[in-house]
């Protein structure tokens, strides 16, 4: 099968190298990391259509983009040199075409396109010949949905709505969701970057690299094409790809789209490498940056290439390994939830029918990542235990007459402790906190049809005790199968499987002393029968167009096509129809009491239950909460109080958080949300641990840790003596900018008992402004509410509120990082391969044309120092141990810097302790010549937790001499 030949519109006949002003070497490795396609190489034709392998599909001819044969390709690799998310080698074969862009997009082509389709305008380039850079994920998404909407096609993404920062960069899609099957243009998948990227590679000939680009991106295409045609796919700028960064394995995978979701940490992943990097940095293994990828990190060197074609039976990968032909996708955001529920402490679970596994969806990580539980059970009827750790299931669903079994597991991704009542039959489980305090799980021994009188009694409703992880007792409550739940007062039992069924106690009495049964809704056809949880005794219910349902809602409707609401006595008060061409199923009311919606399953016309959708009584809305193939039965998990773990100091002595305060009555929808999908700045989750750690510690910390991720990884607080009681401030990419913003507005206000600031001092990004998204205090705290509160509030300078540091705690954030943070007092462990090979990733003269931007740094830390000075606090700034390698380049580190420019820098900071007698320069660097060794070291620039543990030591060492009295 053939194809026309492109065309290339950007061609440079010659072109000479530049020679970068950095010291450092480099020596070039053609192909290094390459890997072989098992495919043919691709060559022209003359024809302009070609049929895929996919049996009926034609790839159209697009102007400036070649057309790949589907073929196998390895991801990964297995030499240990790689990082670990990088290994082992994992096989991919694509059975289909696709077609991939000549060039990474340029600025000409997206400003072309933003004057005809709705596309935010952001940042001028040099000329329109760059390639577009500094763009999300989102950005480059969106403009592959505008340009297949120029050209009358369907999109590749779908979601709700759009987030955007201060310069026009989207920075969040809600309820974003990518459609493989649909002929439109996309990202290419991670595989079908490597397929075209690795039968040409040759970086040492055909890439801008940090040998010849003098740390800049060039014109698309002026490094010359490789062998298929392709420019670019080695150096200039790094590019998008469609995939979440899942885990390779083993195996060989048939048309690999990535991960299902992006689990805690939400990475995706880039290729290619970029300006700054040496040709022997490039290959087309690796799949990230220097820091977690997010969909919106932006930078300087991200770009993007386009991709056209649909995708048939696509399979993604989870972090087990298993193979999943269909993927459940999060819609709705915890912030969108919230305003349904009151709260962020939510649990979405829920059967994916397609696996026959439970799933579920944990809002309180912020994370929007789908979790199942790997099960060879028949998973039905999940409910969430009231502290929201455990989940119940049965073995067989409502209206299906037989026995049923009854577990309990833990509600995380192995399932543990799983327990089994061991009864003869349970099914329909739901749990109840009694008055006296005990939690039980309330079941019926058969939820079959409950049409015949006979059957039904013969069947009864029982409850056990469910403590410490073991199931009590089963005790009896009452003939007939209940299975739509108790009212909390005990007076009320409901049940629906053919008829809507309800136990009512007498006045004064319980549904287990003395009650009478009836049967409402004129004995019409009901199921999905639910009892609110609120005080209200409402009942939801479907039906199946009946009668009664007719006549309360004025019109005819179809099989579920609505929820309707019965009071405690039965009768109707309130029906909620379905969105546009959906029917509701397995609809549950959700809440703890103090907000009550209901949740539900969507089925489409074809039958299939596509979506789960929470409804509002109160307004009747709908919100979208997930979509897949088969979503049975949700349970939403819904918890307003939170209780929050004691603060134990250094000498074990529990300490009360909230004595000290002031009663302040605050807004939920703000206070403490220092997190959010808004993705505005990338570092966002770690500021939002930051924040709980300073409002919980404050009344305690006596040393504080600031600084960027060298101090964040190199600092422990745990490792300081028993006097010292210090807190792990310190963010990713952290410049004296934000940081002194930090200081100002939070920690010198309120951390009242601080003698020490410790405060690492990265000479290699002194230059860093702090004016872009990764510094949360520039502008991106406007899309965080809890910032913007505090700032409303002057940051609480009158009156610290006792809920504060509650409302913080519950707020979303992600459930990995929580752990680390809490654990450690915001210091992160992280190991790596030791110091490696140095890498320079700026131009080292930077100091000639940003010596301003250097100076006003410098000032801004002398105001700081000064500031400390005047409230009795000892300011230790500390320069952190890099590779000692980097004494064979011309660099002081990383980001560059000439090494006699950090010499003179170095002097200039240790004679300020003759000025402020109140700083002490600590340096542990010493221009490489430092004893911490390779075993000590995650990467160039940051330590392992055993270089930290020796970086803990010293700087606690150094503490001591200065004879601070830490007591009062």
């Amino acid at each position: 099968m053939t194809r026309k030949a492109p065309f290339f519109v950007l061609w440079l006949l010659t072109f000479f190298f530049v020679i970068a002003c950095s010291n450092s070497t480099s020596e070039c490795m053609e192909g290094e990391g390459a890997l072989c396609s098992e495919g043919q190489p691709i060559v022209p034709s003359d024809t302009t259509e070609t049929d895929s392998l996919e049996s009926g599909t034609v790839l159209p001819e697009i102007e400036e983009m070649i057309i790949v044969r589907g073929s196998t390709v390895t991801l990964g690799s297995d030499d240990a040199k790689y990082r670990p998310s990088e290994r082992p080698a994992m096989k991919v074969r694509l059975d289909y075409d696709f077609s991939l862009g000549v060039h990474e997009i340029t600025c000409g082509e997206y400003g072309e396109l933003a004057k005809k389709m709705v596309l935010k305008e952001f940042g001028k380039c040099e000329n329109d010949s760059l390639p577009l850079s500094d763009v999300t994920y989102y950005d480059a998404i969106l403009f592959a949905n505008a340009r297949s909407k120029s050209e009358g096609r369907d999109t590749a993404y779908t979601y709700s709505g759009a987030v955007y920062d201060t310069e026009g960069h989207c920075t969040n899609l809600e309820a974003l969701a990518f459609h493989p099957e649909r002929d439109a243009y996309r990202l290419p998948t991670e595989a079908e970057w490597a397929l075209a990227a690795s039968q040409g590679w040759n970086p040492a000939k055909y890439s801008w690299n940090a040998d010849n680009s003098e740390y800049r991106a060039h014109a698309v295409c002026s490094a010359g094409a490789d062998t298929l045609g392709f420019c670019d796919l080695a150096g200039n700028v790094k590019e998008w790809v469609n995939d979440w960064a899942g885990s390779f394995f083993d195996t060989t995978v048939t048309n690999y789209l990535g991960a299902p979701d992006g689990g805690d940490l939400g990475e995706r992943v880039l290729k290619g490498g970029y300006f700054s990097e040496k040709i022997s940095e490039m290959n087309v293994v690796a799949r990230g940056d220097e820091y977690t990828v997010e969909a919106s990190t932006r930078a300087a060197r991200i770009g993007f290439r386009l991709a056209f074609g649909r995708i048939p039976n696509p399979v993604w990968l989870d972090a087990g390994g298993h193979a999943k032909a269909s993927i459940v996708t999060p819609l709705a955001g915890a912030s969108s939830l919230k305003a349904y529920t009151g709260t962020y402490n939510m649990v979405l679970a829920f059967r994916n029918d397609i696996s026959g596994n439970i799933a579920y969806i944990d809002y309180r990580d912020g994370s929007l990542s789908v979790t199942e539980i790997e099960d060879s059970l028949e998973v039905y009827h999940p409910d969430i235990s009231p502290d929201g750790k455990r989940v119940a299931f049965c073995t067989r669903l409502e209206g299906v007459a037989g026995k049923s079994a009854l577990y309990v597991r833990d509600l995380d991704a192995e399932g543990g402790n799983l327990v089994k009542l061991d009864v003869e039959s349970a099914a329909i489980p739901r749990w109840r906190v009694l008055g006296n305090g005990d939690t039980v799980i309330v079941y019926v021994t058969d939820a079959g049809n409950n049409k015949d009188e006979t059957a039904f009694r013969s069947a009864s409703t029982w409850q056990v005790k469910f403590a410490a992880g073991k199931f009590g007792t089963p005790e009896k409550l009452f003939d007939g199968a209940f299975h739509g739940g108790i009212s909390k007062d005990n007076t009320l039992a409901v049940t629906g499987a053919r008829l809507l069924r309800a136990r009512i106690a007498a006045a004064g009495s319980s549904l287990t002393e003395n009650a009478h049964n009836t049967i409402w809704y004129d004995s019409a056809q009901a199921c999905n029968a639910s009892l609110a949880q609120d005080g209200s005794k409402r009942t939801a219910f479907l039906d199946f167009g009946g009668k009664p349902g007719r006549k309360f809602a004025g019109e005819n409707y179809a099989t579920h096509q609505r929820i309707l609401v019965a009071d405690s006595s039965g009768k109707l008060v309130q029906t909620l129809r379905a969105p546009a061409g959906y029917t509701f199923d397995h609809s549950e009311w959700a809440g703890d009491g103090e907000t009550s919606n209901i949740v539900a399953a969507l089925t489409n016309a074809d039958g299939a239950h596509t979506k789960i959708v929470l409804v509002s009584p109160s307004d009747s809305s709908v919100l979208e909460l997930a979509e897949g193939e088969e979503l049975w039965h949700p349970c939403l998990w819904v918890k307003h109080k939170v209780i929050i773990p004691p603060v134990i100091d250094d000498t074990t002595q529990v300490v009360d958080t909230t004595a000290t305060g002031i009663d302040f009555e605050l807004a939920p929808d703000s206070a403490g949300m220092y997190y959010n999908n808004s993705g505005a700045c990338p570092y966002a989750v770690d500021y939002r641990y930051k924040m709980e750690i300073l409002w919980r510690y404050k009344d305690l910390a006596n040393v504080v840790v600031l600084g960027s991720s060298r101090a964040l990884y190199g600092i422990d607080p745990m490792g300081f003596d028993k006097s010292v009681f210090a807190i792990n401030l310190a963010t990713p990419a952290g410049s004296i900018y934000g940081t002194g913003t930090y200081f100002y507005n939070y920690i010198l206000p309120h951390v009242q008992r601080m003698k020490v600031l410790i405060l690492a001092l990265d000479l290699d990004r002194a230059y860093n402004t702090g004016r872009n998204a990764n510094n949360m205090f520039h502008n991106a705290y406007k899309s965080y509410p809890g910032y913007v509160y505090d700032r409303n509030h002057d940051y609480w300078a009158e009156g610290f509120p006792k809920t504060l540091s509650g409302a913080t705690y519950e707020s979303p954030g992600d459930a990995g990082e929580a752990d680390y943070y809490r654990r450690n007092r915001g210091f992160l462990k992280k190991y790596g391969d030791g110091w490696g090979s140095p890498k320079v990733v700026e131009d080292s003269c930077w100091m000639d044309s940003r010596y301003e931007d250097f100076q006003n740094n410098y000032g801004l830390l002398r105001n700081l120092i000064d500031t400390c000075a005047a409230h009795g606090i000892k300011l230790v700034g500390v320069l952190t141990p890099l590779n000692p390698r980097y004494k064979e380049t011309g660099a002081f580190g990383y980001r560059g810097l000439r090494r006699s420019d950090a010499t003179r820098i170095i002097h200039e900071l240790d004679s300020l302790s003759g000025v402020y007698p109140n700083f002490i320069l600590m340096d542990e660097n010493k221009m490489g010549n430092h004893d911490y060794t390779n075993e000590m070291a995650m990467d160039n620039s940051h330590l392992s937790p055993r270089g930290a543990e020796q970086l803990t030591h010293r700087i606690d060492s150094l503490i001591k001499t200065l004879n601070i009295d830490f007591e009062n």
